[in-house]
Formats: C-alpha cells, sequence, structure tokens
C-alpha cells in the first residue's frame, strides 16, 4: 500500500495543507508494509473531531479526550496492559518515539489509550508505561467503558485478529482532530517526523 498516493488524494488545496500533506507522506510512505496495511490508513480529509470519551489517566487525573488534545500535536494508540502480542512492540515503539522527540516537536504528546478498561486501572497503567520508561511526553489513560466503542469505531481499530484493535498510530493536530491514520507499527522515526511537521502548522 502506497501512503503517498492515499495522502494525495487530499481536496484541500490551502498551502498549509499541502505542506503537512506532502510531509507526512514522505515519512510515512516507507513504513507501508504491506502484510499490516489497512484500507483505513492515509490522511484523513477533512480532519475529523472524536466523541467526547471520558479519560481516567495513569496519574488517576480525570479529563476527556478533546481536553488532552487541545493545544497539542498528538500520536494515539490503542493498546491493553495484559495484551502480550501487539502491545509490548506498540509501547517500545512510543517509548522510543518520546526518547527520539526530546524538543524537536513543541507540544507534541503520545497517548495510549486502553481497550481494557475493566481491568487496567491508573496503577496498571503506570506500570505499563513503567516497562519501557516513562516520559513526560508519554500518557496513558483509559476511558469510560460505555464510550469505548464509539472511540474504536472512530478510529477504524477494530479488527478480527488475535488481538481486538489494529497496531496503527493516529495523529491528532492541535485544534483536537484527526488528521492521519498509520499503517500498522509505524517506525519510531516516522512517528517524530510526523508530529514535528504537524508542530509546524497554526
Amino acid at each position: 500500500m502506497d501512503l503517498r498516493h492515499l495522502a494525495l488524494k487530499s481536496s484541500d488545496t490551502g498551502l498549509g495543507r499541502r505542506a503537512f500533506v506532502a510531509g507526512v507522506a514522505g515519512a510515512l510512505v516507507h513504513a507501508a508494509v504491506p502484510a499490516f496495511a489497512h484500507n483505513s490508513a492515509g490522511a484523513v480529509t477533512p480532519p475529523q473531531r472524536p466523541p467526547e470519551v471520558a479519560l481516567t489517566f495513569d496519574d488517576e487525573q480525570a479529563s476527556t479526550l478533546t481536553a488532552a488534545l487541545a493545544g497539542h500535536v498528538s500520536a494515539l494508540q490503542l493498546m491493553f496492559t495484559s495484551c502480550q502480542a501487539t502491545c509490548p512492540i506498540q509501547g517500545a515503539l512510543f517509548a522510543e518515539s518520546a526518547r527520539k522527540l526530546g524538543d524537536q516537536a513543541k507540544s507534541a504528546q503520545l497517548l495510549s489509550i486502553s481497550i481494557d478498561p475493566g481491568h487496567d486501572t491508573p496503577a496498571a497503567l503506570r506500570e505499563w508505561l513503567k516497562r519501557f520508561g516513562p516520559s513526560p511526553l508519554w500518557r496513558a489513560a483509559r476511558p469510560n467503558k460505555d464510550q469505548l466503542d464509539p472511540l474504536v469505531a472512530f478510529l477504524k481499530s477494530k479488527t478480527s485478529g488475535p488481538d481486538p484493535h489494529t497496531a496503527q498510530a493516529y495523529f491528532f493536530n492541535r485544534q483536537g482532530a484527526l488528521v492521519l491514520r498509520s499503517v500498522d507499527f509505524p517506525p519510531a522515526a516516522d512517528i517524530v517526523r510526523v508530529l514535528t511537521q504537524l508542530s509546524k502548522l497554526p
């Protein structure tokens, strides 16, 4: 799957949007591995705001997804702490991304959202982050159980594979709107490049 083709289907002709599309297409095109590609990968045109979801973070603070995304450029992944298949790889990728980000992308953040809110307490989320190396740029949270399905449907992340979710990353602009769905297991270098590109836009 060629993400350059998907991303360039954008009908938005604004200069900032064109710059973004060019940047993210270049950043993710070589990460498109056919065995892990999904039809939902590529630029989201126009950008879409997620459903309102109440979150409890690893530090036990309560917030909402809208509030957590506002003012940041964000990469989001779905995971659950007892996962032994894809989630450890996802955690390692976000940990590496956090280390690589440093101060490259102002206001950038990484969000890991649990799809097992009944089990993944704030303490469990803290331990999961600790396994990979915590970072002030990386937070984990669990949603309200009754709000999980609308979020998964919005992200187009449901799968019939061994895990009930894909290993994609979802990128949001600083207005809190979804602008890009990656292929599965995007390399950390590409996550950093996309967040850096997004941080340059208003």
